[in-house]
């Protein structure tokens, strides 16, 4: 009897040290890839003059009756900024739109039109399902070598950094600055996703879904939804 009680706070300790390196660990990688991105975080004005190929909008959340979030629309009113300043002649809404219920793309392009932009210069990646896809894609299937990436402040280390190790030239601008419902949640979420991504840029397996390559130099209606 006495054995099994040492061996069982054995092992309750080796779990216990097992939890504080892989903790330890996440922390580390998080920060490592903040400092790794950090001078590619660019305002509005620094990104004016960078002419990529593309700006990339990551989706996010869609209300029930099929408007952006908050989050979402601060995601692409800050890229419609950088399209009507010039930085790039396309955008690349990039989101989920694996199940016909839930569309984040065709949200975000019928967003963008409704700011005045041209249908032609929109590109929808409807297999855009994690951030490591989106820019897998991006690369991939749209043909993009500079990009501007566009989501929250939070999240843009991972994609810069998944983007880099995949081998764009990747700058990234932040979406305006909101203490959104939820944030400390998110946060926490983050960093155990950039624990993830790291081994996902280095593995670099292949995204859910690729297909045939559509060039963000040319039209964005090429990637509307067939029945359209």
């Amino acid at each position: 009897m006495e054995k099994r009680i040492i061996w069982a706070k054995r092992v309750i300790l080796c779990l216990f040290c097992l939890g504080i390196i892989g903790i330890l660990l996440v922390f580390g990688l998080s920060s490592h890839m903040k400092n790794h991105t950090e001078e590619r975080i660019l305002s509005e004005e620094e990104a004016a003059g960078l002419d990529a190929d593309c700006i990339l909008i990551l989706g996010c959340g869609v209300r029930e009756d099929g408007t952006p979030s908050l989050m979402l629309q601060d995601r692409l009113k800050t890229g419609i900024a950088l399209y009507e300043a010039g930085v790039a002649e396309k955008l690349l809404m990039s989101g989920d739109h694996g199940r016909k219920e839930y569309d984040e793309v065709n949200t975000m392009k019928d967003f963008a039109m409704e700011q005045g932009i041209p249908s032609e210069d929109i590109f929808m990646d409807h297999a855009g399902f994690s951030t490591y896809d989106s820019m897998y894609r991006a690369r991939d299937v749209f043909c993009a070598k500079k990009v501007i990436i566009v989501t929250q402040a939070y999240h843009l280390p991972r994609a810069l950094y998944v983007a880099e190790k995949l081998g764009l030239e990747a700058y990234g601008v932040a979406a305006l600055d909101v203490n959104y419902h939820g944030q400390m949640y998110r946060e926490l979420r983050e960093m155990l996703a950039r624990a993830k991504d790291f081994c996902s840029a280095w593995l670099q397996p292949a995204p859910k879904h690729l297909g045939e390559a559509i060039s963000v130099s040319g039209n964005g209606d090429l990637t509307n939804d067939s029945e359209e």
